[in-house]
């Protein structure tokens, strides 16, 4: 046990760095309230007791919480500004993504940007698309992870069910240009363009959503 805290200070286990894997690889950038709301919907039945809005969201995004901790010790997540509303934003690093790619069971070539930067400006957007994500999949709670089963509870349950899981969805799609825009560089004369400058529409996406390694 010792040894297991000294790798994950925060005493996270596989399973909690899992959810938070899959749920950052394939939206990109969340607050762990949303984490928790796709990966155990079931804490946010079971610390409904708690006196104020505030504990009950930290009671239940706790775990959640512990895993990312622990994962940006190991350079896999990063904190990545804030909401408009003030909630902590989370994205993966470029060593998340593989570690995620192997979750989603999808190529690394398929994953994507890191999403780095997004929260300088509230991140709206990305919130907006999480939302409708959440909606779509309307995750339920596991029973058999509740200690009592008021009637609410089992309404969720037993509300229709949602579509796919949340290794269904992508938010963001890679383009197939680059390997033409390379080859339109190769073929052109020194000193017609600036090298750290895309050339064309199709250049200009590939150029913002390229990402450069840096270390943690």
């Amino acid at each position: 046990m010792a040894g297991k805290r000294k790798t994950n200070p925060a005493g996270s286990t596989n399973s909690y760095r899992g959810d938070v894997l899959r749920v950052l690889g394939a939206l990109k950038v969340a607050t762990a309230d949303q984490i928790q709301r796709i990966g155990a919907p079931h804490l946010t039945f079971r610390h409904a007791d708690k006196e104020t809005p505030s504990k009950q969201r930290q009671a239940r995004t706790a775990s959640r919480t512990g895993a990312l901790s622990d994962m940006r010790k190991h350079c896999l997540s990063e904190n990545g500004g804030s909401t408009e509303t003030g909630d902590s934003l989370r994205n993966l690093t470029l060593k998340g993504l593989q570690a995620a790619s192997y979750e989603l069971r999808r190529p690394v070539t398929e994953m994507g940007s890191t999403a780095r930067g997004a929260g300088s400006s509230g991140a709206s957007h990305p919130m907006a698309v999480n939302e409708t994500v959440i909606a779509m999949l309307r995750p339920k709670p596991n029973m058999a992870k509740l200690a009592v089963d008021p009637p609410h509870v089992q309404a969720a349950v037993d509300a229709p069910d949602g579509i796919g899981t949340i290794a269904s969805y992508w938010t963001e799609v890679s383009l197939p240009a680059r390997r033409h825009v390379e080859r339109a560089r190769q073929g052109r004369r020194p000193g017609r363009h600036r090298p750290d400058r895309p050339a064309g529409p199709g250049a200009a996406v590939v150029h913002r959503g390229r990402q450069l390694p840096r270390e943690c």
